[in-house]
């Protein structure tokens, strides 16, 4: 959660609003469903039996929204799964503000 909270204040520095932060994939999956986000944050490792890619497999199958990845582990095994949910950037921890806005901007389409 101490990661969260970081990119929590990164993504407000950036004049973006947070809706949610989850720890579990269900909640990742019933928060997206919930609050259609215009993106999402989506850490590999989440705290239940679901990692983030599979949650977003689930998310996927309602929805279209960019999704970026955060993880700590830059294993080509999980960027490889990833893959399957078409997102819009990879980014391995730690995160520096100016790599988190140029995948935000690439999101949505805007230079950074």
């Amino acid at each position: 959660m101490i990661i969260a909270m970081v990119l929590e204040r990164m993504i407000v520095k950036l004049n973006y609003t947070v809706l949610d932060k989850v720890i579990t994939g269900e909640e990742a999956v019933s928060s997206a469903t919930q609050h259609k986000p215009d993106l999402i944050l989506m850490d590999i490792q989440l705290k239940d039996g679901t990692d983030g890619i599979t949650a977003m497999e689930r998310i996927r199958e309602n929805s279209n929204v960019p999704v970026i990845y955060i993880t700590g582990n830059s294993d080509q095994y999980y960027k490889n799964r990833a893959k399957a949910t078409d997102f819009v950037d990879y980014l391995v921890k730690p995160i520096q503000m100016s790599d988190l806005e140029e995948s935000i901007s690439k999101a949505f389409g805007e230079k950074a």
